[in-house]
């Protein structure tokens, strides 16, 4: 039985209520978004560096940039793409899917208690996405430590395969989840200022609830950057937990660092109050195209797949205001 509310003409209305067709679609869009936008993102790793490289200090992301290709060469900028191409599909696909179902379980228990949705609608989404994000994170926090040692300055690793193994036989499968807990505390908060944005520009670019590719880049791109900008410290705590930078270690003379508050006090030795902040214009640019991407696509795949069920009649409306299908 689905339940569509016709008080807030959710864009779940559309015809996409198969949990496959949201985790497929949500596969392809993840895919998509890490795939296209690799590149930046590690620009984004490097530019959280709190030791300066030989190089010298990243100034802006096309300096970053230009530098990576010129002294590393022109690959440098996806060596570790693998990692994520591995881990954003499985890790989309639950975070969608779950996304969706616990959205509109959250939606039709509000309704039947007698509350308005019009208002409910935007701690909905953000509770759905919180909720969403444990699954998201299980996945994507051992492919994220692989991703950013990958990318980091003069990385030992000579694949993704010999990360593993390496990282494995030194410090245990511990090191792949290291960062879960700071990786929850910055996409948890995230996510929720990510969908609740998400929704509410919705609200004001696509008053109908209808799929419109235009509304969904742009707000996506609005959420990615005003949820990006806010948790940057947090990221640059979760970098420096997934690659144990050496030269931040030499320099503290510490063989690891583990857990936020111990990352949180690092950070503010080695850069000082601004050191929260390395990498911000990285991570917004990164970001706005990046959940553009993903939500444009997933939107349409949500729909392309669903397109089947249009011909089909709506059920009549039920005494409690609920379309039952």
């Amino acid at each position: 039985m689905t339940l569509a509310l016709d008080d807030t003409d959710e864009y779940e209305s559309l015809p996409s209520g198969s949990v496959i067709t949201h985790m497929i679609a949500g596969a392809i869009a993840g895919t998509a978004e890490h795939c296209v936008m690799y590149p930046l993102d590690s620009v984004k790793t490097r530019m959280q560096s709190l030791v300066p490289t030989p190089g010298g200090e990243y100034r802006g992301v096309m300096n970053t940039l230009t530098q990576m290709v010129r002294t590393e060469g022109v690959f440098r900028p996806v060596r570790g793409m693998s990692a994520v191409m591995i881990g954003a599909g499985p890790a989309h696909a639950l975070y969608f899917s779950c996304y969706e179902r616990i959205k509109e379980i959250l939606a039709t228990h509000t309704a039947a208690a007698g509350f308005n949705n019009l208002i409910y609608v935007f701690p909905i989404s953000g509770a759905a996405g919180c909720l969403a994000t444990l699954f998201h994170d299980g996945i994507m926090t051992p492919a994220d430590v692989v991703k950013q040692r990958m990318q980091m300055y003069n990385s030992p690793y000579k694949s993704c395969w010999d990360c593993v193994k390496k990282t494995y036989h030194t410090e245990g499968a511990h090191a792949f989840y290291r960062s879960y807990t700071t990786q929850l505390g910055m996409n948890i908060p995230f996510q929720s200022i990510h969908f609740m944005v998400y929704e509410f520009m919705q609200r004001i670019t696509n008053k109908e609830r209808r799929y419109n590719p235009k509304a969904h880049m742009v707000s996506g791109a609005m959420a990615g950057a005003i949820a990006s900008a806010i948790t940057t410290p947090l990221d640059v705590c979760k970098t420096l937990l997934n690659t144990q930078e050496r030269s931040a270690l030499n320099t503290l003379g510490r063989s690891q660092i583990s857990g936020l508050a111990v990352a949180f006090k690092t950070v503010y030795r080695l850069g000082g109050p601004k050191g929260y902040f390395q990498g911000l214009s990285a991570r917004v640019l990164y970001q706005m195209p990046s959940t553009a991407i993903c939500w444009s696509v997933y939107e349409f795949f949500k729909f392309a797949m669903g397109a089947h069920e249009v011909e089909t009649p709506p059920a009549a409306p039920s005494s409690s205001g609920h379309v039952i299908d």
